[in-house]
């Protein structure tokens, strides 16, 4: 069931609910996903970002997706998360994966333009959907900066920049920052609704980790359709493998911590896609 993000966001997007998009960082974290979206019947997103992919490879982490794909009975998206240039767009679109995005955010508007058209057009023929971002996310996570000036997409901008690169999806600036909040994220929730009644294609929200859940859920209700978290990923593994050595600092047995942290990388991945509403919906998009 590895899919693209074209049918599953657009679907989201006319059923008012949102997709969970979700970084894995091993085998057990794409266990992990994969078993959360069987058990709630749900379609989702698993996603890699440039850093991930310096650790292991692109044609890694594929196989493991695609394995888990194979055995799933929900649709299962592989997806380039913040893809930092055409050429590593291009190396994830011959790798197999079947969504991509790249992040020209960091440049001009002119630039970004030049930059997402280039990867729409060369993916489009294949069928394969291309994300872009406009406004930064700020923070810093894996090796993203979003920087703290000019974070907010600006509605009118979006409109623009959609029609002129022909991308399928976009994710834009409301407030929300990569990493850990050091204080309680305020998000413009506003300002999706503005976005949304300009701009046609499915909006992406990033840096969902530690956002309130009624927070998301309102930005679901704006208009959000696919919803990125990663930081709280790390977090709950790194939990389960720490409580397993804490209580047997002599466990020599990856299996046995490595399933413990699946295992809360699992729980967590599940209350998330509630809080997305993607639960049951599996069959819408394929």
């Amino acid at each position: 069931m590895l899919t693209t993000t074209k049918k599953l966001l657009m679907a989201a997007q006319a059923g008012g609910y949102a997709v969970g998009a979700f970084n894995v960082e091993n085998m057990e974290m794409v266990q992990a996903v994969m078993e959360a979206a069987e058990e709630l019947k749900a379609p989702v997103i698993m996603q890699t970002t440039p850093g991930t992919v310096r650790y292991a490879g692109l044609d890694y982490f594929y196989a493991n997706v695609r394995a888990a794909a194979e055995r799933a009975s929900v649709p299962i998206v592989l997806h380039l998360d913040h893809g930092s240039s055409f050429e590593l767009a291009m190396q994830a679109f011959r790798a197999g994966y079947t969504s991509i995005m790249i992040d020209g955010s960091r440049k001009s508007f002119e630039e970004n333009v030049i930059l997402s058209k280039a990867v729409a057009d060369a993916c489009h023929p294949a069928g394969i959907p291309v994300e872009a971002e406009l406004g930064k996310v700020g923070g810093k996570e894996d090796d993203l900066s979003g920087g703290d000036d000019d974070p907010y997409t600006d509605p009118a901008h979006a409109e623009e920049f959609v029609k002129a690169t022909g991308v399928d999806s976009l994710a834009v600036g409301i407030g929300t920052a990569h990493g850990i909040y050091k204080v309680k994220p305020v998000l413009d929730v506003e300002r999706v609704s503005k976005i949304r009644e300009l701009v046609s294609v499915p909006l992406v929200l990033h840096g969902t980790s530690g956002v309130p859940n009624e927070a998301v859920r309102e930005c679901v209700k704006r208009g959000m359709c696919k919803v990125n978290y990663a930081t709280d990923l790390r977090i709950a593994f790194s939990k389960g493998v720490k409580e397993v050595l804490k209580a047997d600092p002599d466990i020599f047995d990856p299996k046995k911590y490595g399933a413990a942290g699946r295992e809360e990388v699992k729980k967590y991945v599940m209350s998330k896609i509630l809080v997305c509403g993607s639960n049951g919906k599996a069959a819408q998009g394929i």
